[in-house]
């Protein structure tokens, strides 16, 4: 499916600086669209946790590779796209967060905490591509 709508990208170093910088590109896109505060919350955790994972698990920190994150804007719908240059993960093996011998583990929370916010998550490219999907309110 060709999205159609408004778009902008930003590409960014894998350094935890580069956080700063996708909160603030979702807050110009909460202005700029008129989202909802339930919305904007869900957008910005989700999306600071998928930069942040590109950047320690699929960049390894190495500020020499980038993130990149395309944001496309629809009447219906706001779609997030993050890419690593890493080598990627199995997306269908992951440990449940939520079975006992993982609850007090510092980490290993971001895509179960991705898959329910957003509307619709989508990996692709072996795990190094993950796409949110965001409904704005009022449409189907």
């Amino acid at each position: 499916m060709q999205l159609t709508g408004e778009s902008q990208t930003l590409e960014l170093a894998s350094n935890p600086e580069s956080i700063s910088v996708v909160e603030r590109m979702i807050e110009d896109i909460r202005n700029r669209y008129n989202v909802s505060e339930d919305m904007f919350g869900n957008m910005l955790v989700a999306i600071t946790e998928a930069v942040t994972n590109a950047i320690y698990h699929g960049n390894k920190s190495d500020a020499s590779k980038k993130v990149s994150i395309n944001c496309t804007h629809t009447p219906n719908n706001i779609v997030f796209t993050i890419a690593d240059q890493g080598s990627g993960f199995d997306y269908y093996n992951l440990p449940d967060p939520t079975s006992p011998e993982n609850l007090e583990k510092e980490c290993g929370r971001g895509i179960f905490l991705m898959k329910h916010l957003a509307d619709q998550l989508i990996f692709s490219e072996e795990g190094r591509v993950v796409e949110m999907n965001f409904k704005i309110a009022g449409t189907n």
